[in-house]
């Protein structure tokens, strides 16, 4: 595999860029490798500076579902950029992708639209803060809600790929205001309640953690939570920046049936351009400046390039088929995977849904944040570097989602399944 390229720029980004990225995971660390600079995506592949191909299971760690350079969204992109890239000003896609949001996520009433997953959260968790009068909120281990300071203990993604519980930086009082209860354990936020509930504004939550793999909620989790928080009379927050139109069209909420009180969301509904929103029932969100009391604002939220890239993705999504064909697809290759597991005597775990899964180098099923650190990461690590001299192209980090799009096809799958087994065969036969 030719690196000269990306060797160069690594070296030139380095001297000017903190650690020569500009998110932490895409420093390859976790892997022992140097990133590879990406020079263009199309369909379910993407190609480096050197000219190497790939087939791609990052897909910018997930808004594109409809894979790279998708000519619907492209050519809304360029329709926009025409008619100019940023007015401070409402806009008639703003309205639309607004519409189409809130028809789809009965929940969500009325959305504001930010630039990115941390900003949505973090304003959620204000509002929150405003209509409860409380100062508290629960997050769970290994989930990760952005780089906001509320969210940074013991949180999932970069944090949990360095193996840094928490960031330099975040004030003592921010961090006594995170209480931290243990995913898929009930009996963890209860006790948190039991001590702390008359002061616990909001509980946010991953309905499907990806932020540490994917590990799947239990069947009664949300749903405890949902009672927990009507009870306490503390909001529920979904964080569906990763879910959100990624297992339906809507929100996970939809699928599990559990209604919260606010949802951020993210990725997807920017169709490959920084997005973020937060929305819920009207009453909440009418506390948002300038109906309320809670301010927030941003120049470039709801810019025009990202509204039509957003409108023109969901679009293509409301042909529900798209849904099945990711579902049939995800679960053939999950499971021709197992099998070329099993044929080389390893241990692993695969979790998966929809079209998003992971890979977990463990003996044992992985349903909460002690069996993730249980895992073998350097063991991930080789595979990966293996895995990337065949032309597949994994997360750098045990702790994150592959996903697949509606551009993977059958030859893919295939080519994948190859790759992962002989990517096996030279793990097996030892060395880097």
């Amino acid at each position: 595999m030719r690196r000269t390229k990306s060797d160069e720029l690594f070296k030139m980004a380095k001297e000017c860029m903190p650690g020569g990225v500009s998110s932490p995971v895409r420093a390859f660390k976790a892997v022992g490798l140097d990133p590879l600079f990406i020079k263009r995506g199309q369909g379910a592949r993407i190609y480096d500076v050197d000219d190497n191909e790939f087939i791609d299971y990052v897909a910018s760690f997930g808004p594109l579902i409809l894979g790279h350079s998708h000519p619907e969204v492209i050519k809304a992109v360029k329709e926009a950029a025409e008619n100019g890239t940023s007015y401070g000003a409402p806009s008639e896609k703003e309205l639309e992708l607004a519409q189409m949001i809130c028809s789809a996520i009965p929940s969500i009433e009325k959305v504001r639209f930010v630039n990115s997953g941390t900003e949505a959260t973090m304003s959620a968790i204000r509002l929150a803060r405003a209509w409860t009068g409380r100062n508290k909120i629960v997050k769970f281990e290994g989930c990760y809600h952005g780089h906001a300071d509320s969210f940074l203990i013991k949180a999932g993604s970069g944090l949990l790929t360095s193996g840094v519980p928490n960031s330099a930086g975040v004030l003592e009082d921010y961090a006594k205001n995170t209480l931290v209860a243990r995913y898929n354990d009930l009996g963890s936020v209860e006790r948190l309640f039991k001590e702390e509930g008359r002061d616990i504004a909001a509980v946010i939550v991953e309905p499907i953690a990806g932020n540490m793999g994917l590990v799947l909620p239990d069947p009664d989790f949300l749903k405890g939570l949902r009672r927990i928080t009507e009870y306490s009379g503390s909001l529920l927050i979904f964080d569906e920046v990763i879910t959100g139109f990624r297992i339906c069209y809507g929100g996970f909420q939809n699928f599990a049936n559990v209604t919260p009180d606010l949802t951020t969301l993210g990725k997807i509904i920017g169709g490959g351009l920084p997005v973020g929103a937060y929305g819920g029932r009207k009453e909440i969100m009418s506390r948002v400046a300038p109906e309320g009391d809670v301010y927030q604002a941003g120049t470039l939220s709801g810019n025009p390039l990202a509204m039509a890239a957003g409108a023109a993705t969901l679009k293509v999504l409301q042909d529900r088929d798209w849904y099945d064909r990711l579902e049939v697809v995800t679960y053939m290759l999950a499971n021709r995977l197992k099998n070329v597991f099993e044929d080389h005597g390893l241990f692993y775990t695969i979790n998966r849904i929809g079209s998003m899964f992971t890979i977990f180098f463990t003996e044992s099923e992985v349903n909460t944040y002690e069996d993730v650190v249980k895992c073998d990461t350097a063991q991930y690590a080789v595979f990966y570097r293996k895995l990337l001299e065949e032309g597949v192209y994994f997360p750098p980090s045990q702790f994150e989602v592959c996903f697949v799009s509606c551009a993977h096809e059958m030859e893919d799958i295939e080519k994948t399944v190859e790759a992962v087994s002989r990517a096996l065969d030279k793990v097996q036969q030892g060395g880097e």
